[in-house]
């Protein structure tokens, strides 16, 4: 079981899966660290100085808080077009590097055959 177990561990994927949990953490840290302190206070001057976090109703001995619940969408919408984006520009490199398509290599054998199927048409 502990050799399963390492073996599962150690493929390839599980650790791309890793990193990549890892940097989108840290990228998803980032992109609210822009969304908290530079957009939001930008479209809080433009819609009037209305500040999404404040925004509140109580509702009896409870307070909704949907300002919070506004903030945090604004906050989904702009992480997922960034990692869109940065996904979409690391797809152009990538595109970029693959190499043409190259005629596919015939084997002599498949060759030699195709060859011989012609002759018995002919005949």
């Amino acid at each position: 079981m502990w050799n399963e177990f390492k073996k599962f561990a150690m493929k390839g994927n599980v650790i791309d899966l890793a990193v990549g949990v890892v940097i989108g953490t840290a990228f998803g840290k980032i992109v609210s660290s822009l969304v908290d302190n530079i957009i939001t206070p930008l479209v809080g001057l433009l819609i009037g100085g209305i500040d999404f976090s404040k925004l509140s109703i109580p509702f009896g001995d409870a307070i909704i808080e949907y300002g919070l619940f506004i903030q945090n969408i604004v906050d989904f919408l702009i992480i997922a077009f960034s990692i869109f984006l940065f996904v979409r520009t690391l797809n152009k490199f990538k595109r970029k590097e693959e190499p043409k398509e190259v005629a596919p290599v015939v084997d002599q054998k498949e060759e030699l055959l195709r060859e011989i199927r012609d002759l018995l048409k002919n005949n």
